[in-house]
């Protein structure tokens, strides 16, 4: 039983519903472990940003994985790594090891490469039946790159994906939040992309990387307490948390425990 028990309701969600992935840049083991047993019921996906888990010790690398999965999380490796291999056309090993380690999520994105889109179609379903869930990244890190995508280029890539086969979508916002995807130079929100977002796609498929509190705050009021929402800071879980569940200023009596907005 939690503390103050008779003031709060738990969050109600679907499978596939309310998704937090976790940013995981590089954590000890001991505080891999501290983090899950306070906020272990409030993250749902473990992103090894980038290509952390490429210079850490296979063994450590392995015991960071069986952890994470023994709370129920799903750990993966970051998008930048698949496209390292993909450059160096080692996917097939890159799959290999990533399973050998125990990841049970593969991101595949083009942030910083170019990838044909029938190669993309390609991947995509060869990661689905090798029994990974697959997730997938519309946007690129560069932001002149980026800005040349619009917000109806972004909806076409996110059905693509999800025609292929991917079970999630990620759309770009890197750690920081800003000038990237649907956040503007100074991090707020761009309303009308969103909305031609909304129109356009199933959101229900698609995970928000929101890093900053005030754009989480945005997609909880927009969406509801079940947004999927991604590249969340590890020291921030229980934070997000008690927005999602209405327990801070920001979204009390503003949500519902069990709305998704669609």
């Amino acid at each position: 039983m939690n503390a103050f028990d008779f003031l709060t309701q738990k969050r109600k969600k679907e499978p596939g519903e309310g998704i937090t992935m976790m940013l995981d840049k590089g954590m000890g083991l001991m505080s891999v472990i501290d983090l899950l047993e306070l906020s272990g019921n409030y993250v749902d996906l473990a992103k090894f940003g980038w290509g952390t888990s490429a210079i850490h010790d296979r063994d450590l690398i392995e015991e960071k994985t069986e952890i994470y999965r023994s709370y129920d999380v799903i750990p993966y490796p970051g998008g930048t790594l698949f496209e390292l291999a993909y450059l160096q056309n080692k996917v097939d090993q890159f799959l290999n090891e990533a399973s050998e380690l125990g990841f049970e999520a593969i991101e595949i994105s083009d942030g910083t490469v170019d990838i044909k889109s029938a190669d993309r179609q390609k991947i995509i379903q060869q990661v689905k039946e090798e029994d990974f869930i697959v997730i997938t990244e519309v946007g690129k890190k560069d932001p002149q790159k980026d800005s040349r995508l619009k917000a109806q280029d972004r909806a076409d890539l996110v059905n693509f994906d999800l025609a292929a086969g991917a079970d999630k979508v990620l759309i770009e916002a890197r750690e920081g939040g800003k000038g990237i995807g649907i956040y503007d130079k100074q991090g707020k929100i761009k309303e009308d992309d969103v909305e031609i977002l909304i129109e356009n796609t199933d959101i229900g498929k698609i995970i928000w990387e929101a890093p900053q509190k005030d754009q989480q705050v945005y997609m909880i009021l927009k969406f509801g307490c079940n947004v999927n929402l991604g590249n969340i800071p590890p020291e921030e879980l229980t934070a997000l948390e008690t927005m999602r569940q209405g327990l801070r200023g920001d979204t009390l009596g503003k949500v519902g425990l069990s709305l998704l907005r669609k």
